[in-house]
């Protein structure tokens, strides 16, 4: 009897033990909430975000670094899902003060912050499939970040900028050029790094060294209109930068050019029927574009 009386003793105090664990290790803080916007907007429109996107976040305590794993919170997939962003899974706050970072597209595996990987696509004309992004979109990298944050103070607002560059392409006929500009005109851009890295926590983004000069095809974004992502770089002199094919000739225009992180240029290309007599003009710039 004394001895089954000690066991029930023990037992009972191991029970003990574990309540008092879980009850004080599984005491949740208020849940992490997200609301996110896109570039220059504050609600879903045709151009920002739309449902299935999905975004990374970072949350770290305000005065460590950001780090790969490690953080309070590492790359976590944030879905919109047509009303509000849900993590994968359930988050929640602990005591202290935070920095909380956010990228997108959202990548699976992230093995550098300070030097994250990222290519614009060579396509951009190419249509989303499946649900997927277009090659615009899939190129255009967006960061944000939001400093000294508390559990106490609700969602946290994530507004989002565009670390690429951004070219928009526009086809003016002159009067000596024959018809109108084809609806079929293609425009590609020559002569730039298609590759990139991009630090995190700084929302930095650079050309990647040993890239090599690509082709990308812009997509169209109206009659004579037409854009894309390009990698922020600096060509330093002239060489082919513009491409527009059309009635089955191409022309081929050369310039230098400073492609700026967050910026839209404009460049203005004045068709002629002889392509001799053809010039382009480097119109203004645009931050924060939406």
């Amino acid at each position: 009897m004394e001895m089954t009386n000690r066991i029930l003793a023990m037992m009972a105090a191991g029970i003990l033990t574990l309540g008092g664990c879980v009850e004080e290790g599984g005491k949740e803080g208020p849940e992490m909430r997200f609301e996110i916007a896109y570039p220059g907007v504050s609600r879903v429109t045709e151009t920002s975000f739309e449902e299935g996107d999905c975004v990374g976040v970072f949350v770290k305590e305000e005065e460590k670094p950001l780090e790969v794993s490690g953080n309070t919170v590492n790359n976590e997939a944030v879905a919109f899902e047509g009303n509000e962003w849900t993590p994968r899974r359930t988050l929640y706050w602990e005591e202290g003060t935070y920095d909380v970072v956010g990228y997108y597209p959202y990548q699976e595996r992230v093995e550098s912050v300070e030097d994250l990987r990222f290519a614009v696509r060579l396509d951009q004309s190419a249509e989303g499939t499946d649900g997927g992004p277009g090659g615009y979109e899939a190129s255009d990298f967006l960061w944000a970040v939001r400093e000294n944050v508390r559990a106490e103070d609700g969602a946290v607002e994530l507004r989002f900028a565009h670390r690429m560059s951004k070219l928009v392409v526009r086809l003016v006929p002159t009067e000596d050029y024959e018809g109108e500009i084809p609806r079929d005109a293609v425009v590609r851009v020559h002569g730039t790094v298609t590759e990139a890295t991009v630090d995190l926590e700084a929302g930095v983004v650079t050309k990647y060294p040993y890239g090599g000069q690509e082709i990308i095809t812009a997509r169209k974004a109206g009659d004579g209109l037409y854009e894309a992502i390009v990698v922020p770089q600096r060509l330093d002199y002239n060489r082919p930068l513009v491409e527009v094919i059309a009635d089955g000739v191409s022309y081929m225009y050369e310039t230098r050019f400073v492609f700026r992180s967050g910026v839209e240029h404009t460049l203005t290309v004045y068709m002629s029927s002889n392509p001799e007599q053809t010039k382009i003009e480097i119109g203004g710039e645009i931050e924060g574009w939406n």
